[in-house]
């Protein structure tokens, strides 16, 4: 047996006609309360016909020198005052969000920001601008900056999305191959790029479905990418380094990632002259979104500190 198909009843507004109602409740005239409105007293007139008729009820009384509440429009107008006083405040609340910076401010970082840029900014700007609540995602994988609802992210300049606005931030970065000491005795020290070929490597992969990342290196104004061997993948630079200091092979990473191994001694960079130039982290986010006063105060946060 075929299912009828039941057509949805359409949804009246429930606020049509409300606003000329008590336009004219307050000012005691359908064309003072059109004048208000920027409306013809035929529009005002008509909108409270309508409004009479969906109600039932008769709202004014009405002779060609007074309008007049009936007792039903009284009452009506005696419960919307309340609902309207709120509504008002409401709206001059969200218009001084376009004063001063509050409400939260959600950013999606990737991990090396933290030490350079983050640890540093964070804590002027909480002191600055005490209104505003951060909610911090730390992501190095793919992201859908305006869909996932984050006002700004940081990432290098490389991986930065179309259609977005960016502001170089911090220092430059340098990217690195790292290993232990203690495997770069064991298993040799690399002399050129194509020699990872013969090494164990920590390889990388951005969170999410994307490729294993290709190591990039630079001989003779050339460009060279060598897919690294290994039988360890991670999508997090820090564990990278950790792997690489505990001997596990060769990581390529940025220099701030690696800088706690290095100057400690648990990692020692190699084939540093094929790295390639350095790159620059960028705080980026929808035009649209510049506007906002909380995303504003951490740009000139960040750029002033760092």
């Amino acid at each position: 047996m075929a299912k009828q198909s039941v057509s949805a009843t359409p949804q009246r507004n429930l606020f049509e006609g409300l606003p000329q109602f008590l336009a004219v409740a307050r000012l005691a005239s359908f064309r003072a309360a059109a004048q208000e409105l920027g409306v013809t007293p035929g529009a005002v007139s008509q909108s409270i016909k309508t409004l009479e008729a969906r109600l039932g009820v008769l709202l004014f009384i009405r002779t060609t020198r007074n309008v007049a509440l009936t007792e039903a429009g009284a009452r009506l107008a005696d419960r919307l005052s309340g609902i309207r006083e709120t509504v008002e405040q409401a709206i001059e609340q969200t218009s001084a969000l376009q004063d001063r910076p509050s409400g939260t401010l959600r950013l999606c970082i990737r991990r090396m920001a933290i030490p350079t840029m983050i640890e540093r900014a964070i804590p002027l700007f909480r002191k600055s601008y005490p209104e505003v609540s951060l909610d911090i995602e730390v992501r190095d994988g793919p992201i859908d900056l305006v869909g996932e609802g984050f006002d700004a992210g940081m990432r290098i300049g490389e991986f930065l999305e179309p259609d977005m606005i960016a502001v170089r931030i911090g220092e430059q970065l340098r990217w690195v191959v790292v290993a232990s000491p203690d495997y770069l005795k064991e298993r040799g020290v690399p002399q050129r790029p194509a020699d990872i070929v013969h090494h164990e490597c920590i390889r990388f992969r951005f969170a999410g479905p994307s490729e294993v990342y290709r190591w990039e290196f630079r001989d003779k104004g050339r460009e060279l990418r060598v897919d690294p061997p290994g039988k360890m993948v991670v999508t997090d630079s820090a564990l990278l380094c950790a792997l690489a200091a505990e001997g596990m092979g060769l990581a390529y990473a940025s220099d701030v990632a690696a800088q706690a191994g290095i100057r400690n001694g648990r990692l020692a960079t190699v084939l540093e002259k094929y790295m390639p130039p350095t790159d620059n982290l960028f705080l980026y986010f929808a035009a649209r979104s510049q506007s906002q006063p909380k995303l504003r105060a951490f740009i000139d946060t960040l750029v002033v500190r760092t």
